[in-house]
C-alpha cells in the first residue's frame, strides 16, 4: 500500500482545514486507517483512526470534538477534517494503514505516507 497525505498548509487559529490521504492497492478498505501527527522536536503522536467499515473511529483527547476522521473506500482515500484549529496543532500529519494492533499505536501501522505540513498561526 502506498499512501499520498495532501490538504496540509497555513491557517489561522480558529480556522479549519481538511487534509486526504490516498491510497493505492485494492485491500485499501481492509486496513485501518489512522492520522499521525510530529510536532517539531517531538515524538510522533496519534491523533485520530477508523476501522476498515468505518464503523468505529478512535481520537487523541486533545483533538476529540474538533477533529472528525472519515473514508470512502470506494476511493481509496481517508480524510480528516480539522476544525477549530490551534496553534499547537501546528505539525507534519502522517497518514498510515494497519493491518490489525492497537489502533493508537505507531508499531500497528504497516505503511506510511509522507506527511503534510499543518502551520497554525495564533
Amino acid at each position: 500500500v502506498q499512501l499520498q497525505a495532501s490538504g496540509g498548509g497555513l491557517e489561522q487559529a480558529g480556522g479549519s482545514l481538511g487534509l486526504s490521504c490516498a491510497a493505492s492497492g485494492r485491500t485499501f478498505s481492509s486496513y485501518v486507517m489512522g492520522w499521525f501527527r510530529q510536532a517539531p522536536g517531538k515524538v510522533r503522536e496519534f491523533v485520530a483512526a477508523i476501522t476498515w467499515s468505518g464503523d468505529s473511529t478512535y481520537y487523541a483527547d486533545s483533538v476529540k470534538g474538533r477533529f472528525t476522521i472519515s473514508r470512502d473506500n470506494a476511493k481509496n482515500t481517508v480524510y480528516l477534517r480539522m476544525n477549530s484549529l490551534k496553534p499547537e496543532d501546528t505539525a507534519v500529519y502522517y497518514c498510515a494503514a494497519s493491518r490489525g494492533g492497537l489502533v493508537r499505536g505507531l508499531r500497528s501501522y504497516d505503511y506510511w505516507g509522507q506527511g503534510t505540513l499543518v502551520t497554525v498561526s495564533s
